[in-house]
């Protein structure tokens, strides 16, 4: 619905006293003087209580006339009514107004004559009923209150005109400012109103507050502004709307905005020598005053400086309201209270497009299909709704379709002039930034929409968009997310590259339109205005024809994107300005003809997918070389030997290139990442002739590799080492090398490789700070060594289908985290030691490993078998142990979930062997039979109160399996061990039911709210 704007004066009267003689006069007298005023004419339908609509028509007037008759105390609904404005008058300083009609004041003021007699019979109506009698003694208050103000006292001896006359004299000297045309379809205002009106906190008197509306242009920031204007304009003594503060300060200058300042809100005209001077006057003249001040359009810190400097400019209670393009002006103004003005939905932007295109909201059908296509175009921007609305007003359906076909070619001229005005105003370098965006980029991540821009801009690309993001032309923007800005802002970016040279596409700085890019490619059209070239995705099968000279005369030519498109041949030129070169599925062997020369500008060289290509020739011509990348180029063979001398090289990606057998040696101190994995036919690591501290995790898996080098201890500074399915035989000589070197590393992977006896000892030793050690997979070795014990920092160890290990000598002091799945050939004496008490007293431990025994450990204290087990505690939470053995049907291969009750309801557990809810193992057709799992539980008090828990003396939980289909739980055996020394249990924990033993009355079914259950971690 519409937004229906507020009235100003309120009418409350007793219908059949005086609405169709004094109220209805008056009313009329008032709306003739323009005076919105609000007179309810359904008195005959009223109930005994007023309706929210009828508060909120109260709340949102600011003066109100109660006309006080000899039959007003006979209504409850007057009476409630004025209990309303009272209210309003003390806590919104709203006017007052009482009209005593042919009344005595006296009588309203104590409560005699016939106001007397009509509340007593209230009073006598209302016994018995403590809420009626309290609206009662609010009735009498107010009465009083409303009888001690000063109002107009009527004489039926009287001319009743002049009488009327005079209020509506009194009231328009009283109204400080006229309404200010909102919108025609104030489509979608009402709710935006409200959010700004919560900034402002108009109930707070002893502040001043400044509330900045930010958007893009055609937004509806100004409407909204008008709005709020209009709700809130007659709490304050003095208004002021400060309408385009740009145009004005470009035209004429700061000083003009403060002559109209003074001249609204002091009604004097000074005459000022400089701005300085209309700084002093208004810091005098309104640091006293309750003024509201809205300054629309401002695009300039100065201007804020000279016309809200601060807020002991104004006097307690005073409002600013700012609307800007820029968010970062607000910021840096100190204005922190600020509201994103956005986009209308879609079914707000339908209904206002209704309106505006047919001025109603009766639509034929023929229509529906064509409106939301405009829908869909505007993306939500009333200019654009508004001003297409327009245009389509009394035209048929084929002119619809016809018109709106030439807006997505070429955008409409007045929604660009609108939104052009937030480019005008950027730097040049911001400004090219953003044509990159608008003309390439939209949807893109960040991280890759950085890289490429950071090759053309440097290190200040992130600042360059910060400021259009804050200037409403993007929207935000952060690590891994994409690129977004509104649709019509991305057609004005793009047809100022457009208007570069209408007809000549190769005359532009950019270009991402295929037919463009192929009609300059084939024609040799190509200028050196052309800075970007972004041909991505394509759409064709069809091949390209051109001579492969067509970037010979783009000599400016910073970044070329092409994306698996065919060419009839290959490029014999490109031009040494390149930053950034990303051609995906290079449909060519050689890039020698086009590498042979200098590329002193280079930062990225990508060519991924690639599969002709059969080897990288010389690069030592691209000595500024920062990424390198040419994964899944499935024919490559050969790489030469100077890509491993690129002294800036932080990026190189071999990833998946299959037929690739050797690497060059590397001598990259500035590498960070390095990656080989799949390249399945590679035999050898490369040697490292320097050291390279500036790579932090290395990944290796799926390649040939039988040994690393003795020199890849020169990853100096690694952290994570991951190498998997590599076969990895160690030689002995592994033992001299530093294990110093790689004390910093935390994370180790080695899953599914050849690991021996023999060789781990030297890799213990190694990574003695480890704290997460992967070890799965791997079939040869028997013995987890002693020396596993002095790994001091291991939380997590995952030995899963080790197949052969057979004994464990060493456990770290600090190992939380077990998984030992499918061991089955760990000894006996091995599952007794995994399973000791003295293991598990930390309270952190989770365990998961084969139990040939089929038992449970006796320290476990209260044991189960079937479905479910439960115990009580009372007064503390206790910290407990649990375990369980689950027995699986031959051919099953579905597995129950563990479920926990509080008290009648689940609650989560959270742990990290498990994935998602407990009891959801890491993969569900594991053989899990014969296998123990042992973990620690800590019952933990959440944010919620847990008296709702407490109310019980006793407290119940319960863990249950829940089975799937016909799978039998009958066999799975539990058990729980509390630990006390860790839960302070004074009144201790029962395994049966106190209730039953008669200890207790037993407990009720109290919501089990107020705890949350986890894993213990440290």
């Amino acid at each position: 619905m519409a937004m229906q704007s507020p009235s100003r004066v309120f009418l409350s009267f007793r219908g059949s006293d005086t609405r169709n003689t004094f109220t209805g006069n008056l009313y009329k007298a008032l709306v003739d003087k323009g005076i919105r005023t609000f007179f309810d004419d359904n008195d005959l339908q009223r109930g005994d209580e007023i309706t929210p609509s009828l508060v909120k028509a109260i709340e949102e007037s600011r003066i109100f006339i109660p006309i006080f008759s000899a039959n007003y105390a006979s209504s409850s609904f007057c009476l409630d009514e004025l209990v309303h404005i009272i209210h309003c008058y003390k806590t919104k300083s709203c006017l007052v107004l009482p009209v005593f009609y042919d009344v005595e004041p006296t009588h309203i003021r104590h409560q005699s004559g016939s106001y007397g007699e009509y509340l007593t019979k209230h009073e006598e109506r209302f016994q018995n009923n403590e809420k009626n009698m309290e609206r009662l003694r609010q009735w009498k208050i107010a009465l009083t209150q409303a009888a001690n103000l000063s109002g107009y006292h009527y004489s039926p001896h009287g001319y009743e005109y002049k009488f009327i006359e005079k209020i509506v004299e009194d009231i328009s000297n009283n109204i400080n400012h006229v309404f200010l045309n909102v919108a025609k379809y104030p489509v979608g205002l009402q709710s935006r109103i409200e959010q700004v009106k919560l900034l402002l906190d108009m109930g707070s008197e002893d502040v001043v507050h400044m509330v900045g509306l930010y958007g893009t242009g055609g937004m509806g920031k100004s409407t909204l502004a008008k709005a709020v204007y209009n709700f809130v304009a007659d709490q304050f003594e003095g208004v002021c709307f400060l309408h385009n503060v740009r145009e004005i300060s470009i035209l004429n200058n700061l000083k003009h905005l403060h002559y109209y300042l003074l001249l609204i809100i002091v009604k004097f005209y000074f005459k000022l020598v400089d701005v300085s001077e209309g700084i002093s006057i208004i810091k005098e003249r309104l640091s006293r005053k309750k003024i509201l001040l809205i300054f629309d359009d401002v695009d300039k810190l100065e201007q804020l400086e000279a016309l809200a400097g601060g807020l002991d400019w104004f006097g307690h209670g005073s409002s600013v309201i700012i609307t800007t393009r820029d968010k970062h002006l607000l910021a840096c103004h100190g204005i922190t209270s600020t509201h994103a003005v956005e986009e209308l939905n879609e079914t707000e932007a339908l209904e206002l497009l209704r309106r505006m295109a047919f001025k109603n909201d009766k639509v034929p059908s023929i229509y529906e299909e064509i409106l939301n296509r405009v829908v869909t175009y505007a993306s939500g921007l009333p200019l654009a709704i508004v001003t297409i609305g327009d245009n389509l007003f009394g035209r048929k359906v084929e002119d619809w379709k016809r018109i709106l076909d030439e807006y997505e070619n070429i955008p409409n001229k007045d929604i660009q002039r609108i939104l052009q005005v937030s480019y005008d105003a950027l730097e040049p370098k911001e400004k090219s930034v953003f044509l990159d965006i608008a003309c390439c980029f939209k949807g893109c991540k960040w991280t890759k929409v950085k890289k490429i821009l950071h090759a053309h801009y440097g290190h200040c690309i992130e600042h360059h968009v910060g400021v259009l993001a804050e200037k409403s032309l993007i929207g935000h923007w952060e690590y891994d997310t994409q690129m977004t800005l509104h649709d019509l802002i991305e057609d004005m970016g793009k047809e100022i590259v457009r208007q570069e040279s209408p007809k000549n596409p190769g005359e532009r700085s950019r270009l991402w339109f295929h037919d463009d890019i192929f009609d300059v490619l084939r024609d040799n059209t190509g200028t050196e205005n052309i800075e970007m070239i972004y041909l991505k995705y394509g759409l064709t099968a069809r091949e390209t024809e051109w001579d492969g000279m067509a970037f010979n005369k783009m000599t400016n030519l910073k970044t070329l994107i092409i994306d698996d498109y065919k060419f009839s041949g290959g490029p014999g030129y490109l031009p040494s300005s390149l930053r950034y070169l990303e051609w995906i599925d290079y449909d060519f062997k050689s890039l020698s003809c086009i590498l042979s020369k200098e590329f002193n500008y280079m930062k990225v060289l990508k060519l991924d997918y690639s599969s002709d290509l059969t080897h990288i020739p010389d690069v030592s011509g691209l000595p500024n070389l920062e990424k390198c990348s040419f994964q899944f180029c499935f024919s490559l063979i050969t790489i030469h030997s100077s890509i491993g001398h690129l002294n800036k090289l932080e990026i190189l990606n071999a990833y998946g290139c299959s037929k690739l057998e050797h690497f060059p040696p590397l001598q990259l101190p500035s590498l960070k990442k390095f990656e080989i994995s799949k390249c399945e036919s590679l035999k050898n690591f490369p040697e490292l002739l320097c050291k390279m501290r500036n790579i932090k995790d290395i990944k290796i898996y799926a390649i040939s590799i039988e040994e690393l080098p003795y020199s890849f201890q020169n990853f100096s500074e690694l952290q994570r080492l991951k190498i998997s399915r590599c076969y990895l035989r160690f030689r002995k000589y592994y033992d001299t090398m530093n294990s110093i070197v790689f004390s910093n590393v935390e994370h180790v992977d080695l899953a599914g490789n050849l690991l021996s006896d023999e060789c781990l000892p030297i890799l213990l030793k190694w990574f003695v700070n480890v704290t997460f050690l992967d070890l799965s997979c791997n079939y040869n070795f028997t013995i987890l060594p002693e020396c596993l014990g002095e790994c001091h920092c291991l939380m997590h160890l995952n030995l899963m289908f080790c197949l052969a290990l057979v004994e464990i000598r060493g456990i770290p002091p600090n190992l939380e985290i077990l998984f030992a799945v499918i061991c089955y050939s760990l000894s006996s004496s091995s599952i007794r030691m995994l399973m000791s008490q003295k293991l598990h007293e930390s309270g952190c431990t989770h365990f998961h490993f084969p139990n040939t025994t089929g038992r449970i450990p006796d320290w476990f204290e209260h044991q189960s078998r079937g479905e479910t087990i439960s115990f009580w505690f009372d007064k503390e939470l206790p910290s407990i142990s649990f375990t369980f053995i689950i027995i699986r049907p031959q051919d099953e291969y579905r597995y129950p979930t563990v479920k926990l009750f509080v008290n009648g309801y689940e609650k989560e557990i959270s742990c990290d062997v498990f994935t998602g809810k407990f009891g959801e193992l890491v993969d569900n057709k594991t053989v899990l039979d014969n296998h123990t799992t042992l973990l620690h539980i800590k019952l933990e008090e959440d944010n919620e109160p847990g008296e709702r828990l407490l109310k019980n003396e006793w407290i119940h939980v319960e863990f249950m399996f829940e089975s799937y289909f016909w799978f039998d739980v009958r066999n799975t055996q539990m058990g729980i061990h509390v630990w006390k020394e860790k839960s302070n249990t004074e009144g201790g924990v029962r395994f049966i039911d106190p209730s039953e033993k008669g200890e207790e009355e037993g407990f009720s079914d109290t919501e089990g709210g107020g705890w949350n259950i986890k894993q213990c971690t440290r």
